[in-house]
């Protein structure tokens, strides 16, 4: 879907038809992640991954990696060996080795053996998925980089609105996001903070703007 104001991708780098929301095959609960000193956060982020079904669908395909050029580091080549390491795993729990050994590349100030921010985890890795999806593509369009199945999956776009008290005159901008930052302590539930992250603001003061019109 584009929207208005926006310009169509000029190239879509994974149809949208061939994402499925759905498991695509019966699929039974995985291996357990064993904990090798304060990664309970890298845990988290994994399972919570590992069991999205859509991402699942292409990491199970092994889609990525037959056609993936990309030398040295590549998340998308890591998710993909964890998640296939952990769903056909016949024990009970792993270690998610791919993922360990490089630690320190999907978040530069992540320290092995120090408690890290789950939620700094999971954008730090899902940043690294889209970057690994775009690896192969160079001078892309915005439209264009929202393509990937990352950034379909996972993302969207932020629209921006002002709209001139005085003539009505309307400008949109427009931010491409992985995830939405939401305030949960002032919300009673998952809707009304997002009723609260859109509601519109009264600029006055030095937040004036200065009509165009």
């Amino acid at each position: 879907v584009i929207a208005e104001g926006m310009a169509p991708p000029k190239r879509i780098l994974f149809p949208p038809e061939k994402i499925c929301m759905v498991w695509q095959q019966r699929q039974s609960a995985g291996a357990g992640l064993f904990n090798v000193g304060n990664t309970c956060f890298l845990n988290a982020v994994l399972q919570c991954l590992t069991y999205t079904p859509p991402l699942a669908n292409y990491l199970l395909s092994r889609e990525h990696s037959r056609a993936c050029h990309q030398q040295g580091f590549c998340m998308m080549c890591i998710m993909e060996a964890h998640v296939n390491k952990v769903l056909h795993s016949p024990v009970s729990a792993i270690l998610p080795l791919a993922v360990l050994k490089v630690f320190r590349r999907i978040g530069e100030h992540f320290q092995p053996g120090r408690e890290e921010d789950a939620h700094d985890f999971l954008c730090c890795t899902v940043n690294a998925m889209q970057r690994a999806c775009l690896s192969a593509s160079s001078d892309l369009d915005i439209s264009s980089q929202s393509t990937t199945i990352i950034h379909q999956i996972f993302g969207g776009f932020l629209r921006s609105r002002v709209t001139c008290f005085s003539c009505k005159a309307i400008s949109d901008s427009y931010e491409a996001f992985l995830d939405v930052p939401l305030d949960i302590k002032a919300a009673s539930s998952l809707t009304a903070a997002l009723e609260d992250f859109v509601t519109p603001e009264h600029l006055d003061g030095e937040n004036c703007f200065k009509c165009n019109k």
